[in-house]
């Protein structure tokens, strides 16, 4: 007997694959097949059955990019047969190293009934167990042909990404179409191998156990006669009892197991193509759980719930049955897993309340856990929304991959903004496509934290995308560990059951505070412009929309349009997935995105303006309306009035070429090459650009990252810039400066202004983008000493370092903002506002003109150019507004970055507007009015402190109403609120730093 671990493993890895592997199914027959290939996109399933196929032989290729096959197999079981396991062996071409990204099936009866999905590693359809022999066989596949676009290294540019780029070339070969019996014995001999062979390399290299478990595989491997696996496969299994029996020790890590299939809603296929791999992922996990009484399987993501409720209500029915059953369980509350970092205050919001509704109107079910495994960073102001949305708890496992750091703890309360605390939990395994591997069980005890005061973690199982869920194969290896000397205990759970058994043993874990910044992904702030900008004006729009409907409403009879406003919200939630909004789908996604959005823009822009016409009604004053949380040239905030006049702005030459531009609070000087040399603020006497230094200053990068294209920049690239100071005009266009710059093959053309009344000078930039890896910054030098700068986030903001004193604030060299980042000494700051861009970076410089001080530079990053997975991102036109706010404190930077998204409407009519509701203290945001979900006509008002401190208002309601509660964002009381108090149409506000409050005005 050899002593040499690897001899044995050598063996049983060649005995395994060649010999018992193929003899799990030891007899088999083929089917006939034929083929009909839908002409365009996807047919309805009765259509599909009814068409006429013509014969197709296994090696044939089959299907075009994105194309959909629907394969009829028919056959009959073999009389010999009788009293065995058949199953049908259908294999369309599958890689089964890539589970989840190549073509895919979902199998039909001939009555149109779902009978289980087709993935590269669940290949096998049940005919009889047993079977009496003589059965006709006949089943149908639809096939999609999704072309392999993700292989991993390198990633070469592709036109497969968009089917009108795609061509017709077929992808693959039909490789496998039988009826074969199956050997149950050697299949769980199979299982049994993998899991002691699989510990056994796991375990140190003196331990007794590894040495029992050797020679139990030794046993085995010598019981079975290689001539005749499957007639010793019952003695080899019989060597495997005792160590398989063997208990595991009372300390053991304990692993909760949770079903799982992380799908994607879009990435590299289009949303029309997610529809159908959750219904065959679906369809494969009902098949499994009335299969195995022990498995359960969690799947989050409201939306794609929706989807199989809307588009497979066959499925659904079998979906209902196990949601009742306890087994199927609806994981997350959120309408899709979305990006955390750059959806806004609200968005963040609904997606919790689209999300947490869906499950409860359909099941009854509230999730208390946010479900993120796959989301790349989460933003600081996040755990205050999970608690305002009646969840407490969160998952993820994106931190795993930060490149630099390891985060330091498993299960931890991480700490928001407002000091809200969420019981969060990273699994050790370090991946949401767990397949019970004896390696991933290993891994997860070895690797977890928080040893000796904790001992539970949680391993998402399963193969994503459109690799079809959890496996039998998974469950019976699962089955193995559940109590196994040597290994972590494993059982199957829900991801409440987890949670509240994590939370128990260990409730004073350590705590995390400010954002869980991901140090990967950090060109997802910038890549696919357009997506971004569709997203962040759908926002505003929607805030309109719902302001000025519901005054409207209120004030005058105009009908609000829940199911609208419902609909279009849904839409825009599911565009914030963690890849459609950080831009890191395929051609097709962005494409349709860009589509979707022009769409929404017209629909909530007819309804602000007949809302708005209803208010107004028939005249010729001009009224402002105003749609921005703070008072705007004498209008307030969501109100309409004819606006107060603010002064004047001059624009004269500059000596020495150039132009001034003036307004009586900052005098802005622009030199001959188009960049901003001075911003004098002329109250404050001082100025915001740094000594020798020039502002609006765009920066070329190369941008070659050394993996992930549209998702990563590297910090290398900034060992290379360009500095694009050359203009071919500066000219002035009325009380503006007009630049033109060329570039490689593009062109800049900006718009520099100054409006009477503001402190602000206002930056209009057009990009002409022709670029190839590249990444254009726009930089601002400013004179600021500056140990820290703020970036809004969700219903507040907070603070990063300029320094890069440790690796952790090193490795934030490119982070993300909402409307503004802002930057202060002691009395004096300054902000920089956008109307859609998100990441920038800021740094500190040494001064270089002899004093002492140093420079604090903000760039905002405007586009980039990676050619994978849309080998023409962002080429094109692109327009974006910034503002250079010198002189700002923190409530200056909340308010024009407000204002800046929301630029004021002007119509003609007869009747000012008074708001429903105003606030007498700008700390006081209002982020949201709208009417009450539930169509019942109360009024929701959403707001919270912006600064960072104690705020005392006044909210001055402009409505009759009959009570006042606090809710929560589903809209419904909370039972720990504080007293509302109230005096008359007044209520008295103390808030706390970025407390977020939701009120709901009842109304008889």
């Amino acid at each position: 007997m050899h002593d040499d671990r690897s001899l044995v493993e050598a063996r049983l890895k060649r005995v395994l694959e060649e010999r018992i592997r193929p003899a799990v199914h030891p007899e088999s027959v083929p089917l006939e097949v034929a083929v009909w290939h839908a002409p365009d996109e996807p047919v309805p399933v009765a259509e599909g059955l009814a068409a006429t196929p013509e014969p197709i032989e296994v090696g044939a290729r089959w299907g075009a990019p994105w194309g959909t096959s629907w394969f009829r197999v028919t056959g009959t079981v073999p009389q010999e047969w009788a009293g065995r396991t058949v199953e049908a062996l259908l294999d369309l071409g599958f890689d089964e190293n890539m589970p989840g990204f190549q073509c895919e099936g979902l199998v039909y009866r001939p009555d149109g009934t779902p009978v289980k999905g087709l993935n590269p590693r669940n290949q096998w359809v049940r005919i009889g167990a047993p079977v009496a022999g003589g059965e006709e066989v006949r089943l149908h596949v639809e096939a999609a042909s999704n072309p392999v676009i993700l292989d991993y290294h390198p990633f070469l540019p592709t036109q497969l990404g968009d089917k009108a780029t795609a061509g017709s070339e077929p992808q693959y070969t039909l490789t496998r179409m039988d009826l074969a019996v199956l050997d149950e014995n050697v299949w769980h001999l199979v299982l049994d191998l993998e899991v002691v062979g699989e510990l056994m390399a796991e375990l140190p290299v003196d331990s007794a156990r590894r040495w029992d478990l050797l020679r139990a595989v030794e046993k085995a491997l010598d019981a079975v006669d290689l001539q005749d696996v499957n007639g010793t496969a019952e003695q080899a299994r019989s060597q495997l009892t005792a160590v398989l029996s063997t208990p595991a020790v009372p300390s053991a890590h304990r692993i909760s197991a949770i079903g799982h299939a992380h799908i994607d809603s879009a990435w590299l296929w289009p949303l029309r193509e997610t529809v159908r791999k959750v219904a065959r992922t679906t369809s494969n996990m009902t098949a499994l759980l009335e299969d195995e009484p022990d498995f359960v399987f969690a799947m989050s993501q409201a939306q794609q719930w929706a989807w199989v409720k809307e588009h497979r209500p066959e499925v659904w029915a079998r979906v209902k049955k196990a949601v009742a059953d306890g087994r199927f369980v609806p994981a997350g509350g959120m309408w899709v897993e979305s990006d955390t970092n750059m959806p806004g205050s609200e968005a963040m919001a609904r997606q919790f309340v689209h999300g947490k509704r869906f499950f409860l109107d359909e099941f009854g079910i509230e999730n208390e856990e946010a479900w993120l495994p796959d989301t790349f960073g989460f933003a600081a102001g996040l755990p205050q929304i999970i608690k305002a949305a009646g969840s407490k708890w969160l998952l993820t496992q994106k931190i795993s991959w930060s490149q630099t750091n390891k985060f330091p703890h498993h299960t931890f309360r991480w700490e928001g903004i407002d000091g809200t605390r969420i019981f969060t939990h990273f699994p050790p395994v370090d991946t949401y496509n767990c397949s019970m591997q004896g390696r991933e069980i290993a891994h997860a005890a070895r690797n977890f934290k928080d040893k000796g005061v904790a001992r539970h973690s949680l391993a998402p199982t399963g193969w994503g995308d459109g690799g079809g869920g959890t496996t039998r194969e998974m469950v019976a290896k699962a089955a193995r560990l559940r109590d196994l000397e040597g290994s972590a205990r494993v059982v199957w759970e829900t991801p409440k059951e987890f949670f509240t058994k994590a939370e128990a043993e260990y409730p004073e874990p350590p705590v995390w505070v400010g954002e869980l910044y991901l140090e990967l992904h950090r060109a997802t702030l910038t890549s696919q412009a357009r997506t971004k900008q569709g997203n962040r004006r759908s926002e505003h729009l929607l805030r309109e929309a719902e302001l000025w409907a519901a005054t409207a409403a209120v004030r005058a009879g105009f009908p609000y349009p829940y199911e609208d406003l419902d609909r279009i919200w849904k839409t825009v939630l599911l565009h914030q997935f963690h890849d459609i909004l950080p831009g890191s789908s395929i051609a097709w996604v962005h494409r349709e995105a860009r589509r979707t959005y022009e769409g929404l823009a017209v629909e909530l822009n007819a309804v602000i303006e007949a809302a708005q016409r209803a208010l107004a009604g028939e005249g010729t004053r001009e009224l402002l309306f105003n749609s921005a949380p703070h008072t705007r040239a004498g209008v307030l905030a969501g109100g309409a009035r004819v606006p107060a006049v603010e002064g004047e702005s001059a624009l004269v030459p500059r000596a020495g070429g150039g132009h001034v531009l003036e307004n009586g609070l900052l005098r802005v000087e622009i030199d001959a090459r188009g960049l901003v040399v001075s911003a004098y603020d002329i109250e404050a006497d001082r100025e915001t650009i740094a000594p020798g230094r020039a502002a609006n200053l765009l920066q070329l990068h190369p941008d070659f990252p050394n993996m992930w294209d549209a998702w990563d920049v590297d910090e290398f690239y900034r060992n290379t810039v360009t500095d694009l100071t050359d203009a071919q005009e500066v000219a002035a266009e009325g009380n503006a400066v007009r630049i033109v710059r060329s570039f490689g093959a593009s062109r800049v053309t900006q718009l520099l202004s100054l409006a009477p009344g503001e402190r602000r000078l206002l930056i209009d930039t057009e990009v002409d983008w022709h670029e190839t890896e590249k990444f254009l910054k726009l930089a601002f030098p400013l004179d600021v000493h500056a140990e820290r700068y703020a970036s809004e986030t969700q219903f507040g903001h907070f603070h990063r370092p300029t320094h890069t004193n440790t690796s952790w604030e090193a490795a934030k060299f490119e982070a993300c903002n909402h409307r503004f980042v802002h930057l202060e000494e002691p009395g004096w700051g300054v902000a920089v506002v956008n109307d859609s861009t998100y990441g920038h970076d800021v740094t500190r410089t040494v001064r270089t003109d002899g004093d002492a001080g140093t420079t604090t530079t903000v760039r905002v990053s405007l586009l980039r150019a990676p050619r994978f997975p849309d080998p023409e991102t962002d080429q094109g036109v692109h327009r974006f507004r910034h503002a250079l706010v010198p002189g700002a404190a923190i409530g200056d930077a909340v308010r024009e970055g407000w204002r800046i998204n929301l630029p004021e409407r002007r119509i003609t009519g007869a009747e000012e507007v008074a708001p429903l509701v105003a606030v007498d203290r700008d700390a006081v945001v209002v982020t949201a009015v709208k009417l009450a979900d539930d169509g019942s006509g109360d009024v929701v008002v959403r707001f919270h402190e912006a600064h960072g401190g104690r705020a005392r208002a006044t909210l001055t309601v402009g409505f009759a109403f009959d009570a006042v509660t606090a809710v929560d964002l589903l809209e419904r009381p909370l039972t720990e609120a504080g007293e509302v108090t109230r005096d008359g149409d007044r209520l008295a506000l103390r808030l706390r730093p970025f407390e977020l409050v939701t009120l709901r005005f009842g109304r008889s």
